[in-house]
């Protein structure tokens, strides 16, 4: 069996395979070479996930904005 390419994944197919490649690679008993490999695939996993975020909060921005409310998040902190 393949691997999915990640630009192809969604979010959560994404996140579920990064979550995979973190547990292989916490047990420790991964070859070396698989583990390059796994961690590789893990970086860009970790990557799609962070650009799927932030193309989801923009998109959040613009209805916002249609609807003339105020736009950018506010850190928790700030509340």
């Amino acid at each position: 069996m393949t691997e999915k390419a990640v630009a192809e994944m969604t979010f959560e197919e994404a996140m579920a395979a990064l979550e995979a490649v973190v547990t292989a690679l916490e047990k420790g008993d991964v070859p070396l070479e698989d583990s390059i490999r796994l961690y590789e695939r893990g970086s860009a996993l970790k990557a799609h996930c962070a650009q799927k975020l932030k193309d989801a909060e923009d998109k959040v921005e613009l209805i916002r904005a249609a609807e003339g409310r105020a736009t950018a998040a506010v850190p928790a902190e700030g509340l």
